[in-house]
This record gives structure tokens, sequence and C-alpha cells, in this order.
């Protein structure tokens, strides 16, 4: 279980998962493999840190390894979880996979309003975490609202839940899906949420131009969901230093004011 410290080295070692890691299984026809869980501090969003080597949102070259697991935890109930199931797919299957931690959220306490803990959880015994267990490719919803769907994971999470709670205040009610897996894609998931509210914003921090909400158009587009849909994501650029960064990543502004366009869109 090795570690990247920031996701903008993952580049230098890209092709050992590409070229060696993903691809020992099936070149060998199962015969030899190689399973890991590799662990890379992920994403945006430091406040006065970074520029593009501590800051980065680029996950295309992951997103089209055949076989190859991404985990993107929230919370961090959901990060321990995921993390077991990680390990148990490599040491069972021989699976290969990357687990991306939003880095920003590592000391993260609270939610909506300051000293409320809502990020917080405890870290249950072992005697119930089978209780809490997360399949591969299994999302997380929140809340019940009918209006609008939105679909987000990693920093957008937080985000998304903050500003469906100023949503609901003007009148829009919100669900938001938490995808959790970046491939296997909760795909069932995706279209169970979508469908009750017969319309979606995607909240992806990831670049606009190879991101993850390009995957979930597709998948709606393939499963014919007939609804509208827009999508709010990092712009093509490298993240900048210091304030500058808010110029390209998601803000809660932007997810609230592309929500109140689409909604005024499919009720006019």
């Amino acid at each position: 279980m090795p570690e990247i410290q920031y996701l903008a080295y993952l580049h230098n070692a890209e092709d050992q998962l590409r070229g060696e890691a993903a691809t020992m299984q099936f070149f060998s026809g199962g015969q030899f493999r190689n399973p890991a869980v590799v662990r890379v501090a992920s994403y945006g969003y430091q406040e006065g840190f970074g520029g593009h080597f501590h800051n980065d949102n680029a996950v295309g070259v992951l997103r089209d390894v055949p076989g190859l697991v991404i985990a993107s935890p929230s919370r961090p109930d959901d990060a321990a979880a995921m993390l077991r199931t990680c390990a148990a797919a490599a040491a069972v299957d021989g699976r290969v996979c990357v687990f991306l931690e939003p880095i920003a959220l590592y000391h993260t306490r609270n939610l909506q309003d300051s000293g409320d803990n809502g990020w917080l959880a405890p870290y249950p015994a072992p005697s119930s975490w089978s209780a809490g267990h997360v399949p591969l490719g299994s999302g997380r919803t929140y809340g019940h609202g009918t209006d609008l769907t939105l679909v987000t994971f990693g920093n957008g999470l937080r985000l998304s839940l903050r500003a469906a709670r100023r949503l609901a205040a003007a009148g829009t009610a919100c669900r938001v899906l938490d995808l959790r897996w970046l491939a296997p894609l909760p795909v069932q998931d995706l279209l169970r949420e979508a469908g009750v509210t017969g319309r979606v914003l995607i909240v992806d921090e990831t670049r606009r131009t190879g991101g993850v909400s390009e995957g979930v158009l597709a998948a709606l587009a393939d499963h014919g969901f007939p609804g509208p849909v827009a999508r709010v994501a990092g712009a093509d650029s490298f993240i900048p230093l210091g304030d500058a960064a808010r110029h390209v990543l998601v803000s809660g502004e932007e997810i609230e004011k592309t929500a109140a366009a689409l909604t005024r869109r499919a009720t006019g």
C-alpha cells in the first residue's frame, strides 16, 4: 500500500500503474498479479497553499485504465470503509486501486456552521465493520429533495451539501449523490437519483476536459435520461497560487447560480 504525496506527482508513476500493475493479470491470463492500493493526497482547495505541484485536479490518466479501481471518499466514515474495501479487493481479487484523498478535507470539522462538527464521524469498532461495508461502485445519497439532483464527489460533496441548504431556503429541494467511486462509476445509483428529480447538476472539481463529469454525462446519455442536465467543473488550467485558485476551482456560488438557472429552464 504505497502512497504518492500529491496527485500532481502521480504522473511520474502513472506508467507503472498502466503498463505494469493494472495489466499484469490480463496479459498473464491470471497467472500473475500484483495487488496494490495506492493512496494519493489529491485535489485542490488548500487555502493559501499550493500551486500546481500541491493542488492538482487532473484524473484523466487514471479513468481510462482498464480494470483500475478509483476510489474518491469525501466523508471520514466513508474513507475508512472504502479503504478496507480496496484492501479486500486487492487481497482477494488482486485488484489495483488508486485511493484519492481530498487533502483539503483532512482537517475539516464543520459542515454548515462554525463549530457544528458536521464533518466528523466516529471510527467504528472492528465488530461493526461489516455493517458499514461500502461495496465497489456504490454511491451515497444525502437528502430527499425532488426538485434537483446534485451529482458530485470529493471536495464537491461539502460544497454541494452547503449549497443545497441555501437552495432549499430559496425554494429548491435537492438531493446530493456522492459518487464515491470514479471507477467503477455507480451508474445504477446515478440513474435512480436522477430519475427521482428529473434534472441533474454535476458538480465536478476536476477539469472540464477529461474530467469526471464527462463520464457522468455519457452514462446519462447512454441510458436515455430525458431530463435537463448541466455541470459546473474546474477550468482547463493548472491551479494557480493563492487567491487566484478561486478563478479555476468550482465555488458554492457557481453551484447555486447554475442550479437556479437549471430549475428555471426545466419549469419555464
